[in-house]
């Protein structure tokens, strides 16, 4: 077996903490995985992972040649992609992650541009508004939104994304059209809940206006935690929602919904491209990464 594949197969298999799922990754059978990471110690002379019945464990000598390898072979990759004799283009498969609004909004009908600029890189992407094992699950980067938390993890400003409230025709004539957030209280209204994918919590934010601040925490009959179907709740009438600017633009031009509390603002939700800190930005992370500041720049 070539040695590179020896190092790939072993850095999976750290990053993946298993045999079987970085097999899958590699799209590799198992016992190709492990015959690769035999022969990759037998040529170091080093014992480089621990095997128990439930999970594979890097070992000290293996931490730090992983640390070397994932480096090497990112550059790599970048060495080869600017070959004289090669196309300059970057090309390759990068494996993505995003938010359904995100997604069926902006990104994918955006798609069409990336790909005339950059039409040799694959893209296999992951819709979805749970949290996603970057590492584990071997993705090269994610869009989310919020304050990021995870140390693991570097990120790259994309935008600032503009929260407001809103509510269907249909739920303000039965519940009434309140004036001041804090009617959100009241017995008559309730709110839709966006709740974290994965931590199960709640999301609440403040409205301010002035010296004058209110949390959206109101009584809500329903929770959900996908973007879409917490704009179809809205719509549906199912109670009040905050949404960014992009996802209720369409629904307020067509009079679906309606914008409440002129004159209350919420903090700007800041926007990211999250990936892993341990890794080298290879060329065709890079340029996409760029790429969705880009779009994101026109769109705002």
């Amino acid at each position: 077996m070539d040695r590179f594949d020896c190092m790939r197969a072993f850095v999976r298999v750290v990053e993946a903490g298993s045999f079987t799922k970085a097999a899958q990754t590699l799209d590799m059978s198992r016992a190709t995985v492990t015959q690769l990471i035999q022969q990759l110690e037998a040529r170091v002379r080093v014992k480089l992972l621990h095997r128990t019945t439930r999970r594979v464990n890097v070992t000290e000598d293996g931490a730090v040649y992983y640390e070397r390898v994932v480096h090497m072979l990112a550059e790599l990759e970048d060495l080869e992609a600017g070959l004289p004799n090669k196309a300059t283009a970057p090309a390759g498969r990068l494996r993505v992650d995003v938010p359904s609004p995100f997604a069926t909004m902006l990104l994918v009908p955006a798609l069409p541009g990336f790909y005339a600029r950059y039409p040799d890189i694959q893209l296999d992407l992951g819709v979805s508004d749970r949290m996603v094992d970057l590492i584990g699950e071997n993705v090269d980067c994610v869009v989310r939104g919020g304050v990021l938390t995870d140390q693991s993890l570097a990120a790259r400003h994309v935008a600032d994304l503009q929260l407001r409230v809103y509510a269907a025709p249909a739920y303000l004539e039965h519940a009434g059209v309140p004036t001041h957030p804090a009617q959100l209280r009241e017995p008559s209204h309730r709110i839709v809940q966006f709740r974290g994918a994965r931590s199960g919590q709640g999301f609440e934010y403040a409205l301010r206006r002035a010296d004058e601040t209110v949390v959206l925490d109101a009584r809500y009959m329903l929770a959900i935690d996908d973007g879409n179907a917490y704009l179809a709740a809205g719509l549906a009438g199912l109670g009040v929602l905050w949404l960014p600017d992009y996802m209720a633009r369409e629904a307020v031009a067509q009079g679906e919904l309606v914008r409440l509390f002129d004159g209350w603002e919420i903090a700007p939700l800041p926007l990211y491209v999250a990936y892993p800190a341990n890794r080298h930005v290879g060329r065709k992370l890079r340029v996409f990464i760029d790429w969705v500041v880009e779009f994101m720049e026109e769109k705002q």
